[in-house]
C-alpha cells in the first residue's frame, strides 16, 4: 500500500486551478463550502457525477465521512467484480460498528454504455448498500481528470474495452488522500487498519 506522495497532491492542485468545468445540471454547481478545503484535498477538483439512481451530485459532496472510492465499469467481467469484492471484503474486516460510518464511491471509466440502468443493475446484483455505496458516472474529460487524482491509468481498447490499472483510494472527511491499495481479492490489512484510524479521528 502507497500513501498519498507530494506529487500527487500537487497534480491536485494544479488540475483544480486550471480547471472551471460545467456542471451536468445547473442545481450541480459547487457548493460554496469548497473554498474552505484543505489545500491537498481531492474535492478540489469539481467533478459532476450521475449516480445509479440518476441523481445529479458533486464528488466534493463526499464531504463530511471519510470515502472508499475507485473506478471501474459495468461490463467488465474479471477486474471490476474485484474491486466491489474487495471492498466488501474491506468492510467485513472491520468491527460491524465501523462498517456503516465509510462511503463508497465507484465511478464509470465508460461513460458512452455506464447510463444510470446500467449502474443500479450492478448496484441490485451484488445488493449494495445504497445508502452509502455510489455506483456513478461522468463526462470523458471527467473521467481524464478523477483518474489523474485517484493515480487511476487507463486506456480504451478497440473492442470498447478497457485496460486500466485498479486501486481502492481512502480520502479522509476533507477529501484528502490517506491510503491505497491496489491488492485485490482480499481485504489489505494495512489498508483496513487506514479506514479504522481514520475513522477513529
Amino acid at each position: 500500500m502507497n500513501t498519498i506522495r507530494p506529487f500527487v497532491c500537487m497534480l491536485v492542485l494544479a488540475l483544480a486551478a486550471t480547471l472551471s468545468p460545467a456542471p451536468l445540471h445547473a442545481a450541480d454547481a459547487a457548493p460554496a463550502a469548497v473554498a474552505a478545503l484543505p489545500g491537498d484535498s481531492a474535492y478540489q477538483l469539481a467533478v459532476p457525477l450521475v449516480d445509479q439512481d440518476g441523481k445529479g451530485l458533486q464528488f466534493a459532496d463526499g464531504r463530511g465521512r471519510p470515502r472508499v472510492v475507485s473506478m471501474f465499469y459495468t461490463s467488465c467481467k474479471f477486474v471490476c467484480p474485484l474491486i466491489i469484492d474487495t471492498v466488501l471484503k474491506t468492510e467485513r474486516a472491520l468491527p460491524e460498528a465501523d462498517r456503516a460510518r465509510f462511503d463508497v464511491l465507484l465511478v464509470s471509466l465508460d461513460p458512452d454504455r455506464d447510463t444510470p440502468a446500467a449502474l443500479k443493475q450492478v448496484a441490485d446484483k451484488r445488493r449494495l448498500d445504497t445508502s452509502r455505496w455510489r455506483l456513478a458516472r461522468t463526462d470523458k474529460s471527467h473521467v481524464r481528470r478523477l483518474a489523474a487524482v485517484l493515480g487511476i491509468q487507463y486506456k480504451q481498447l478497440e473492442d470498447g474495452e478497457f485496460s486500466h490499472s485498479s486501486a481502492l483510494v481512502l480520502l479522509d472527511a476533507d477529501g484528502r488522500i490517506v491510503a491505497r491499495t491496489e491488492k485485490l481479492g482480499a481485504a489489505d490489512p494495512e489498508f483496513v487498519a487506514a479506514v479504522a484510524r481514520t475513522l477513529a479521528r
